[in-house]
């Protein structure tokens, strides 16, 4: 979340196609937290929103702790997530906007 917040901010600084690109790859990401929530049986929402608001607010730590059913600073709870992980998901969230804007350059191109 951390990052996808990040993104949204640098998203403010520019204009036309290259911030809807900047907001795409924030929404991107956004997906993550939005399907634990979801698959925990949470509000993904309501907990995504909390999530995004903590992260805006500088709990950089903060995430879902799917045993207690809300946001918490998952540091405190001696949660961590392997660098693979994230590496991964920034990785596909990358190549998903990659190829977002592929078809939309070949369906402008066909037209």
């Amino acid at each position: 979340m951390e990052v996808a917040v990040r993104l949204r901010e640098m998203a403010q600084k520019v204009s036309g196609v290259e911030q809807y690109c900047w907001r795409a790859f924030a929404e991107a990401l956004e997906v993550v937290p939005y399907t634990l929530a979801e698959n925990a049986g949470l509000s993904p929402i309501a907990t995504v929103t909390e999530l995004r608001n903590q992260h805006a607010a500088g709990n950089k730590d903060f995430g879902i702790n799917v045993r207690k059913g809300y946001v918490t600073d998952i540091r405190e709870e001696n949660v961590v997530q392997p660098l693979l992980v994230t590496t991964s998901a920034i990785k596909l969230a990358a190549e998903c906007v990659r190829s977002i804007l592929k078809i939309d350059d070949i369906v402008m191109a066909v037209r």
